[in-house]
């Protein structure tokens, strides 16, 4: 008689998802909020997001080459990165500029750690943060929506830069919504976003915990301030750091009280820096805080298999 019995370590649950199928479907989501940058930023918002996801990918296609590793760029992730960094980035910055942020996440942030799923921050934050930090002029131009169609260049403000410095002629909910402003490619449609977040909800790619507990922590906080709750979670940055980079599986927690606490952590910083700081958005410094404290918010708040007996470390010199 054959023996179908199959004995093996755990896990014992398997799944169709695999990581290239995940990183297919983060495409795909990103795909509304891509076509609106296009429409209100033109042939600019095609070459920057080009060139970050071939930055991306041959950046990872070296690094495995010479560190004689199987080459992983068919798993779509360094395509997500880089779509996700091209959203990060305003549509004048010079193509090189985004050459070293697609160099700087990949070479340096990702595969210097372990490759995917071993680094300790979003790669494409961290390299926005360093790019912002480099070149911040370059990084704080912002062409105003239809900008292409004009023969010159013309630059303006983001709508949280116009709140800050007090502007009257502020963007309308509408617009804000819609995503006819100014900022980085990928952030200024609000519906755009929400459409590929309810996508990779339904696909059950992410869970809705997180975006949801850090929009609405910043919406109460703001409240609590007594700016306009509504305006801040349309501007800026939030709805894409909420749906396409908080919810990164690597560099946030895995616990569902780790995700709440990770979620109202982002937001509570994001609005801290909002209110408080020389610099009107906060998200990406808010992620990647969180990022960094997420191994401690993991080990407090696992919980230990039914049954098992924890063990007290002994001691140096002490009783065995």
């Amino acid at each position: 008689m054959e023996n179908n019995l199959i004995v093996n370590v755990s896990p014992h649950i398997s799944d169709k998802d695999s990581t290239t199928s995940i990183m297919r479907d983060v495409i795909i989501a990103l795909m509304p909020a891509f076509a609106v940058s296009i429409y209100v930023f033109g042939i600019r918002a095609i070459l920057v997001t080009l060139t970050s996801v071939l930055s991306c990918v041959i950046s990872e296609y070296v690094f495995r080459k010479i560190a004689k590793r199987t080459n992983t760029i068919g798993d779509l992730s360094a395509v997500v990165t880089g779509i996700i960094l091209a959203f990060n980035l305003p549509a004048a910055i010079p193509l090189w500029m985004v050459a070293i942020g697609g160099f700087v996440a990949i070479f340096l942030i990702k595969q210097l750690f372990g490759g995917i799923g071993d680094n300790f921050i979003n790669p494409a934050i961290g390299a926005r943060i360093v790019l912002f930090i480099s070149f911040a002029t370059a990084m704080t131009t912002w062409i105003v929506p239809f900008g292409y169609r004009s023969a010159d260049i013309v630059t303006g403000a983001t709508p949280l830069a116009l709140f800050a410095e007090g502007g009257t002629a502020l963007p309308s909910y509408t617009e804000l919504f819609l995503g006819t402003i100014g900022g980085c490619l990928g952030e200024t449609s609000a519906a755009a976003l929400l459409l590929g977040g309810v996508y990779l909800v339904i696909r059950r790619v992410i869970s809705p915990l997180v975006p949801v507990l850090f929009v609405g922590t910043v919406f109460v906080f703001t409240w609590a301030l007594g700016y306009d709750p509504v305006y801040q979670i349309l501007s800026g940055g939030l709805m894409l750091g909420a749906i396409f980079m908080a919810t990164d599986y690597t560099t946030s927690p895995i616990t569902t009280l780790g995700k709440v606490i990770f979620a109202i952590g982002c937001g509570f910083i994001t609005t801290v820096i909002r209110a408080f700081g020389s610099y009107p958005e906060g998200v990406s410094f808010a992620i990647i805080l969180m990022n960094i404290i997420t191994p401690l918010i993991d080990r407090y708040t696992l919980t230990h298999p039914f049954g098992a007996v924890k063990v007290k470390p002994v001691k140096e010199g002490g009783n065995k």
